[in-house]
């Protein structure tokens, strides 16, 4: 470590971050509509807030996971726990599915970031909250089977190694992101059973008096 001489300041090296700029297949992964809203929630006025969401509300299937768990954020901080505790299970569900199909498995890590960066303050309210919970998931789980996916599910493939890869332009982009098409639909179905399931594991370990008395 060098110190620096005695009465004078201490002069830190300026380093220049250059974000890696994915190629191929990988930079033609639309994410406009999930950066501009994501933008817009994090740091626009509150009347502009109020604005996405109602879009957001209004046509959900146009949205990737990310943005739910920032609407997830918003709407906890300003009061709406409820709400926000809907939109964080729903984007963790969805979030889920797109990892599932994703064909990088180091891509899929990026789903337990969302869940750290967004679910503590979340879950410790519903964790709090069993009977809402119990009724919530249930309802996150229908809503999800009933709305489309009418987003760049790819997106999630921006979060891995092979698209790191690509920004190095070391290698050449795989001849597939997402596992086939053809099998959506039953890992779409696959995923719901399984997070309900693990859900009602879940509410038994928490319903148990070792854990009751935990959360109390």
């Amino acid at each position: 470590m060098q110190v620096p001489a005695k009465g004078s300041a201490e002069q830190k090296p300026h380093v220049k971050v250059i974000p890696l700029q994915p190629s191929g297949e990988y930079a033609r992964i639309d994410t406009t509509l999930e950066k501009e809203t994501m933008q817009v929630l994090a740091r626009a006025s509150a009347e502009q807030k109020l604005k996405v969401i109602t879009q957001i509300k209004k046509a959900p299937d146009k949205y990737a996971p990310p943005v739910f768990y920032l609407l997830s954020n918003v709407l906890f901080q300003k009061g709406d726990k409820d709400e926000g505790a809907f939109w964080f299970y729903a984007g963790q569900l969805r979030a889920r599915f797109d990892a599932n199909r994703c064909a990088d498995l180091s891509a899929r890590a990026a789903v337990q970031v969302l869940n750290e960066q967004y679910g503590h303050h979340i879950n410790e309210y519903t964790f709090h909250n069993l009977p809402m919970l119990e009724e919530l998931i249930p309802k996150v789980v229908e809503w999800d089977k009933k709305t489309a996916h009418n987003y760049d599910h790819r997106w999630i493939n921006l979060h891995g190694m092979n698209a790191v890869i690509s920004g190095m332009g070391s290698a050449s982009t795989p001849t597939a992101l997402s596992l086939p098409k053809e099998q959506w639909e039953q890992i779409a179905e696959q995923t719901r059973s399984d997070y309900l399931s693990g859900f009602r594991k879940a509410m038994e370990m928490m319903k148990s008096p070792v854990s009751a008395k935990q959360w109390k």
